[in-house]
């Protein structure tokens, strides 16, 4: 389950798949767009498919390293408009997803556990992000910017009728965001992951 290891350390071409994989997941970071449910401080992006593949053909240990230097890199270059907690959301909302999907499918390779791995990770990060945005994220967010809850609330409203309450946003902007959002990923990866894997197997 761990890094791919030579003689007890990780191996010099390991960490260069790593680093390229990451620098990679990072300029599809910045590639982000936003949907037509979530309030504007939910942008997706893909840079997940990087990090999952890294996960899968490296380990999961790899594929959370991909997020955290992508993360380091976004701050690095191109800075951050959240005070850091977009960029700390990402990074947790990612390992979740990539770990869990890499785990699984490392205990038996084959295309169904890595279907199985993907959608276990989808609900995994779905299910630990609406609790970290319900008890952490979004209050610590709108904390630091000196803002009301109701605000956030009325961002999410303008775009999302459904949207009322701060439980409401979390159900139907935060619950939907992540699950689309793994789908997405799942199903690219799905469909590269084949063709890449040679390479990142070498």
């Amino acid at each position: 389950m761990e890094l791919k290891k030579e003689r007890g350390r990780v191996s010099a071409k390991t960490l260069t798949k790593i680093g390229v994989l990451s620098a990679i997941a990072f300029v599809l970071m910045l590639l982000e767009f936003p949907l037509w449910f979530a309030p504007g401080f939910l942008k997706m992006d893909l840079s997940e498919v990087p990090a999952l593949m890294g996960s899968f053909a490296l380990g999961p240990m790899a594929g959370v390293m991909i997020e955290l230097i992508k993360n380091l890199l976004n701050l690095a270059i191109d800075g951050t408009t959240t005070m850091v907690v977009g960029e700390a959301a990402n990074f947790v909302v990612g390992s979740v997803f990539v770990y869990v999907a890499g785990y699984i499918y490392h205990k038996n390779k084959n295309i169904k556990n890595a279907v199985l791995g993907m959608a276990l990770g989808t609900l995994a990060m779905t299910v630990v992000m609406s609790f970290a945005n319900y008890y952490v994220m979004i209050p610590f967010y709108a904390k630091l910017f000196n803002a009301p809850l109701d605000a956030i609330v009325s961002m999410g409203n303008a775009v999302n009728k459904y949207v009322v309450d701060f439980k409401s946003l979390i159900l139907y902007a935060i619950v939907p965001f992540n699950l689309l959002k793994g789908i997405i990923v799942t199903l690219i990866t799905f469909l590269l992951y084949k063709r890449v894997s040679p390479i990142l197997h070498k």
